[in-house]
């Protein structure tokens, strides 16, 4: 529990007391946020605000779970899961700055080409997948992730190694590539708005904080293999803990970030929390579980591709006025303050839902 709270609170105060020195060294650099100039015009008085903020959150939130771990010491040792949880935060956010430097030495909003991007996921997405099929703990004998799809916990009729070891093995690759690339860009999609993917990923991330306690509190080497509904985790409670130090880590951004922001977090910040939320459903076993707690994101992604299915079908004809769909009532006259508290309203509904999806899951084993 010190490890938690140490780590929470050291990175939020990472985060919060670091920023207003990276805004100046941003503003000295001159990497201010290129605007699309086919987006609303009101965002054009957003150019030029510093940008790549997600660097700050990203070393808060590593630096709060390593610290947390040093002050309690060898009694909650740092694991195998919770580097693959920072592995992939890093990894993307590599990514991410590779595509925010080139958009702000070449001043337009396009940095990267799409399958760039996704290439850098991908790679990044293969070492994660590879490496959490290693790494057998010693005591409890399981490996950070396994081969099966899961929901609440595995499926067992879904486990991908019933295809063979090789084509298993190709199989889960595949999977966790699909929902790496999926989740970081849909998080991507929804940095729209100031605060709005900050906000919505704060109640993701508590979704998964209480998500990791309860299976570290029903881990079935804690409580038996007998009893009711445990869990074959491994690691939870170091989930548990990189989960709150990105989270507090995060809180200190949006006082930043909240409108008027005065810094974005960038590609470099949205591909590191969405392939963090990603890995943490990964190796809590809840991958399927993540399409409700990150509803929001869902929403905002399948605007996008159903505006331009719509769009190409009807040859020219669209559903919103812009997508995603935050700017479509951003164009309806919505106050961007208005649209984000709204947002976070649902982003929260659906981590509420998704929580009570997973006790009623665990309650019905």
């Amino acid at each position: 529990m010190i490890a938690l709270i140490v780590a929470g609170a050291f990175a939020l105060a990472f985060t919060l007391l670091t920023m207003p020195f990276f805004i100046r060294l941003v503003h000295r650099l001159g990497w201010g946020q290129p605007i699309r100039v086919d987006g609303p015009t009101t965002h054009q008085i957003k150019r030029g605000t510093p940008t790549m903020g997600g660097l700050v959150f990203v070393i808060g939130a590593v630096a709060g779970y390593f610290i947390g771990h040093l002050v309690v010491g060898a009694s909650t040792p740092i694991t195998a899961s919770g580097l693959l949880v920072v592995l992939m935060m890093v990894g993307l956010a590599a990514v991410g700055f590779l595509d925010d430097f080139t958009k702000t030495r070449r001043q337009q909003s396009l940095g990267l080409t799409g399958w760039q991007k996704i290439g850098g996921q991908v790679v990044v997405a293969t070492v994660f997948a590879l490496l959490a099929l290693l790494f057998r703990d010693p005591e409890s004998g399981l490996t950070p992730a396994t081969a099966a799809i899961s929901a609440i916990r595995d499926i067992g009729w879904l486990n991908l190694m019933a295809l063979g070891p090789v084509i298993g093995v190709i199989a889960y690759v595949l999977w966790i590539n699909l929902l790496t690339v999926s989740v970081s860009n849909a998080v991507n999609v929804t940095d729209g708005l100031d605060g709005l993917a900050t906000g919505a990923t704060i109640l993701a991330l508590s979704a998964y904080i209480f998500i990791g306690f309860f299976q570290f509190k029903q881990a079935c080497h804690n409580v038996g293999a007998s009893a009711r509904g445990c869990f074959e985790v491994r690691d939870p409670l170091d989930l548990t803990i990189i989960s709150v130090a990105l989270a507090g880590s995060l809180v200190g951004f949006l006082w930043w970030n909240a409108s008027p922001a005065q810094v974005f977090m960038g590609d470099t910040g949205s591909l590191a929390i969405g392939g963090t939320l990603g890995a943490l459903a990964i190796l809590t076993h809840t991958e399927l579980l993540l399409i409700v707690i990150g509803g929001l994101f869902i929403i905002e992604t399948g605007s996008v591709i159903i505006q331009r299915a719509y769009f190409k079908v009807t040859h020219g004809r669209r559903i919103f006025r812009m997508s995603p769909i935050h700017h479509h009532f951003e164009l309806k006259g919505w106050e961007q303050v208005t649209i984000t508290i709204r947002f976070w309203i649902l982003a929260g509904l659906f981590m509420v839902i998704g929580v009570g999806v997973f006790y009623l899951g665990w309650l019905s084993s």
